[in-house]
């Protein structure tokens, strides 16, 4: 059984059917990757599991047991996301946009555990900390939104193009943080458009085309698919 099971999932949005009966698993330990050009369906795939829209159809587990479709209760469940646009409080200092992450959880100790946790993974946040979301550059703000996520103790961490609009250097900080996540423990479930990059850390990816899935396997063989190569990678071999 996988950590997280999605079966035949479908989005619509009044007439529009954004994703068509997506079929994804993602096993524990594991990143996996969802990638697909603008419009695909991954974002609307991320927000269904999140809880954040309602799928029209189709069911979606954690550990055997299915989602909540408000999303308070999935970040409870141990499913929390980081959106597309990082959505930051700009009003609101660093420690204040982390502490609002923690939610769901019960206990102080723990809340201190997990800013330790999120200040040694981005050193530069905790540098931060007094100063106010809105004055942060914008891989900063990727940071804080990452870090953010990550403090309500996710079991699987959605992310939604973390590197959009980042320059390279700040890309492969934050990719090679994701790795240090993923060997803390935390599953990630990553949407990126990025697929070269992606394909590097990930060990599973899906490509989504038009709400279906269109191409599935391990990262490391996908790579070197010659499809994807010519869709996604500029025709490159990677």
């Amino acid at each position: 059984m996988a950590l997280l099971e999605v079966r035949d999932l479908r989005v619509n949005y009044g007439p529009i059917q954004a994703v068509r009966g997506v079929d994804l698993d993602v096993e524990e330990g594991q990143i996996v990757a969802l990638l697909g050009a603008n419009g695909a369906g991954k974002t609307s795939t991320l927000r269904a599991i999140s809880g954040v829209v309602k799928p029209s159809g189709g069911t979606i587990n954690e550990s055997g047991v299915p989602l909540s479709r408000r999303a308070c209760k999935v970040a409870r469940q141990g499913v929390s996301m980081s959106p597309e646009g990082r959505l930051v409080f700009y009003g609101l200092t660093v420690e204040e946009n982390l502490r609002a992450g923690a939610y769901t959880l019960r206990s102080g100790a723990r809340l201190q555990q997990n800013l330790k946790r999120v200040y040694q993974l981005f050193p530069v946040l905790e540098q931060r900390k007094k100063q106010q979301a809105s004055t942060l550059s914008g891989g900063e703000q990727q940071m804080l939104a990452i870090g953010r996520a990550l403090m309500a103790d996710p079991k699987i961490l959605l992310l939604d193009e973390p590197s959009l609009g980042l320059a390279p250097l700040i890309i492969k900080d934050i990719f090679r943080t994701l790795q240090e996540i993923r060997a803390e423990g935390t599953t990630i479930l990553i949407v990126e458009q990025n697929a070269l990059a992606t394909l590097k850390i990930a060990d599973y990816a899906y490509v989504l085309e038009l709400g279906l899935i269109s191409m599935k396997g391990p990262a490391g063989e996908l790579i070197h698919d010659q499809r994807l190569i010519d869709a996604y990678l500029g025709g490159k071999k990677a």
